[in-house]
């Protein structure tokens, strides 16, 4: 008699639990990223973890432009920049335009591994994390590592936190409020035509100028609205902007002066009565009309 054969798989090994994941753990001692489980397990889009995972998984001086991305992950560029906003408002990222030592204002990317604010100060080593009074003057925290497009050559002061939901603006509003106002107003309603074509206060004020010239050779704001938003491209490869910067170079045709006084009519001659067979004809002066003066 054959032996009975199970298909049933091997039993479980002790203490794996009854249901759920079952991870299986690999030491690695290269080619791996700490990433902390408030950033993991953030509630929300996927795309933000996999984007703000990647950035962690990046050495120093590494681009991390919209473009760059855009190149390495199957999405397309407004859900890329809508993580990278939700990345800046939660404080994991921040940019700053900083002037380096040749001059040239660049805009440095830095990325927190936790949440600026929310960092805890670092013990010294080999030294416990609470020292008495009598141990000496306490030692500063250090600073927070940071993954920067290219190294800063020196550590600048760090901004104000922005408000979460807010873009970081490098225009004075005094500036904006210089400005054309009906332009400004055209430039923020285009939003509303496209949804990509999303502008921030510095942008704003650099192209109301153009359409201010615009409204000044008689275009009407719904024209300006046409031209700036009809046949634009599926997918941007930069900021809307410089679509919109180009497009406000080609400087439209002045309208046709419009003359101060109508065109002179020609007047009408008032009705004149046959002496003869009483029609009423046109005339400048009493007479007989046409028909009257042929029969005599």
């Amino acid at each position: 008699m054959a032996k009975p054969q199970s298909n049933a798989p091997s039993r479980a090994t002790a203490g794996a639990p009854t249901s759920g994941v079952i991870h299986v753990r690999t030491r690695l001692t290269t080619d791996f990223t700490v990433i902390a489980n408030a950033l993991a397990q953030r509630r929300g889009s996927a795309v933000t973890i996999g984007v703000a995972a990647y950035i962690l998984s990046l050495p120093d001086g590494a681009i991390v432009s919209i473009a760059a991305l855009c190149r390495h992950f199957t999405e397309g560029e407004i859900l890329i920049s809508r993580a990278l906003r939700e990345l800046e408002a939660a404080g994991y990222l921040e940019r700053r335009r900083e002037r380096g030592p040749d001059g040239q204002v660049r805009t440095r990317t830095y990325f927190y591994d936790v949440p600026r604010g929310q960092r805890q100060p670092t013990p010294p080593p080999n030294r416990p994390a609470r020292q008495p009074k009598s141990a000496g003057p306490t030692r500063l925290p250090r600073k927070p590592t940071v993954n920067a497009d290219s190294a800063p050559a020196s550590s600048p002061a760090e901004p104000p936190t922005p408000r979460p939901g807010t873009m970081p603006e490098t225009a004075h509003p005094s500036q904006l409020d210089a400005s054309d106002p009906q332009a400004v107003v055209i430039l923020a309603s285009l939003r509303m035509v496209d949804r990509r074509l999303i502008l921030s206060r510095r942008e704003v004020t650099e192209l109301a100028p153009a359409v201010a010239d615009w409204l000044a050779r008689g275009l009407r704001p719904e024209e300006i609205t046409g031209l700036l938003t009809a046949g634009l491209p599926k997918y941007f490869q930069s900021r809307p902007a410089r679509v919109l910067s180009y497009r406000l170079r080609e400087v439209p045709l002045a309208a046709p002066p419009t003359p101060d006084t109508p065109p002179t009519q020609r007047a009408a001659l008032p009705w004149q009565t046959c002496d003869g067979c009483e029609r009423a004809f046109r005339a400048p002066e009493p007479s007989s009309c046409r028909d009257c003066r042929e029969a005599a």
